[in-house]
């Protein structure tokens, strides 16, 4: 019989294995991830939408089937979504209350690839209002907090997804990300979290669900190999909306492939003149000093794109995309954006997005285009950049507050907050969060390692070797 101690210690892959080899079965191990949320979830919110039963019910159909576990290497395992992404039959609030009672009437393309390779989801994620901040702290839903110490953010937007990996109710979890979402919330919640390249994983078939392919989805996890093997179930084999980036046959194949000798860049000044946590720097440079040790090449660098024009290009596009998702709602219910019920800082971003001229978008994607070419010329000199994910440590809930009387501070301190992640949404390239330093009070901070675009299986065979030379506690509570 398995318990909840020996199922927190396990990867998904090692559960899944379970599964396959009759150690245990697909209903054990679901019903240990529903007792953990039932016993974890009131106190930090991860979980917004419970399928428990109905997911039990499907661990029970994988069991009494088991050409079900052949749908892939991960088959039978407990999995969560977050509340960005439809689930058919599941409410998808988007962390509004503009969506208050909606129920979802079919599957996210990326959902549709979870369930085809045989996942059981057993609820939906915290987010905040339509992903939009740094923090998970959504007025309709209630805030998502740190399992680590509850007094602190999960940072955003996926948060509840890496509170939920975090605490141990699933080893892997569904996450998205237009600007950090997957690598903020990793590293504020001590997990490991990549964004893929823009055009290797599956998205909606439209520029405006994709945010004009800022946006890509993916997971965090607690070991690389998990995330390797996620990414392996939601590659693209042909191109969609973008180029295909090249890459292995399999992603988790590719991992433990031996790493050459990289030529590194260190980025520990803040981009945009914002001051940096000392925490925040002692993780890159232990970073740093790690990757010395395994015979890497490294030297401080200075980031050669303009930030401050590239941030103001890229706000433009997701203002617009806000008012797209919010506007068709809105003319349902008939309301204007001044009477719904949205969050103080949506409303001025739908406002300003519902002013944006097409010349004015357009001059924002090419902004946004050069910056892409100023990548791929310093990649021909550089393979990876460390640098931090967050300017700060985990903010505090109630910090960076979306419905604050002083808009005006709620962007000062999402400015002084943020500054590394969004760059790499912009010109496409894949980035990952490291979970490799703590504060003295064990408050966790990710470490950044972004890549060109198309270098994800250099990243994960980058994080395997990390992982094996300074491996980390796959979850809080196995510390």
């Amino acid at each position: 019989m398995l318990d909840n101690s020996d199922y927190m210690a396990m990867d998904a892959i090692e559960l899944a294995e379970g599964i396959r080899n009759k150690d245990f079965s697909s209903q054990e191990v679901n019903s240990c991830a529903v007792e953990q949320a039932r016993r974890i979830n009131p106190s930090i919110n991860a979980i917004v939408h419970e399928n428990f039963e109905e997911g039990l019910e499907q661990a029970k159909a994988v069991d009494a089937n088991p050409e079900l576990l052949e749908q892939s290497k991960l088959a039978g395992i407990p999995f969560l979504i977050k509340d960005l992404s439809m689930v058919k039959g599941l409410p998808v609030s988007f962390g509004s209350r503009l969506f208050d009672g909606y129920i979802a009437e079919h599957n996210s393309s990326i959902v549709r690839k979870f369930l085809d390779a045989g996942l059981i989801v057993i609820g939906k994620t915290t987010t905040p209002e339509f992903g939009v901040t740094l923090t998970t702290e959504p007025h309709a839903n209630a805030s998502c907090r740190n399992p680590w110490n509850t007094a602190y953010s999960t940072g955003g937007s996926s948060g509840g997804a890496a509170a939920a990996v975090a605490a141990g109710i699933v080893p892997v979890a569904h996450a998205a990300d237009g600007g950090g979402s997957i690598g903020i919330p990793a590293a504020c919640c001590g997990v490991f979290g990549l964004k893929p390249s823009r055009g290797l994983t599956v998205i909606e078939n439209t520029l405006a669900d994709c945010w004009g392919g800022l946006s890509v989805g993916h997971v965090v996890s607690q070991t690389v190999r998990d995330s390797a093997a996620f990414l392996d179930l939601i590659r693209l084999t042909k191109p969609n909306l973008f180029a295909l980036p090249p890459s292995p046959a399999s992603f988790y194949d590719a991992r433990e492939a031996d790493v050459p000798q990289l030529r590194i860049g260190i980025q520990i000044t803040h981009p945009m003149g914002q001051e940096i946590d000392q925490d925040c720097i002692k993780g890159v440079k232990k970073a740093a000093q790690l990757c010395e040790s395994l015979g890497h090449s490294v030297e401080e660098i200075i980031h050669p794109v303009d930030y401050y024009r590239v941030s103001s290009a890229m706000s433009k596009l997701i203002n617009t995309h806000v008012y797209q998702a919010v506007a068709p709602r809105l003319e349902k219910l008939q309301l204007s954006l001044d009477d719904c019920p949205i969050e103080a800082s949506t409303r001025i971003m739908a406002k300003n997005g519902s002013q944006i001229t097409a010349a004015s978008y357009l001059d924002a994607r090419d902004t946004i285009q050069k910056a892409e070419q100023q990548m791929r010329e310093f990649h021909q000199q550089y393979d990876i950049i460390i640098s931090p994910v967050l300017s700060k440590i985990p903010a505090k809930i109630g910090w960076l507050d979306m419905n604050s009387d002083d808009m005006k501070q709620y962007t000062n301190r999402f400015k002084a907050y943020s500054g590394f992640t969004a760059l790499y949404n912009g010109t496409g390239q894949p980035s990952m969060s490291m979970p490799l330093h703590q504060t003295a009070e064990n408050i966790p901070v990710g470490v950044m390692f972004s890549g060109a675009w198309g270098a994800d299986s250099l990243l994960l065979q980058l994080a395997t070797q990390i992982e094996q030379a300074a491996p980390w506690s796959k979850n809080i509570y196995n510390t």
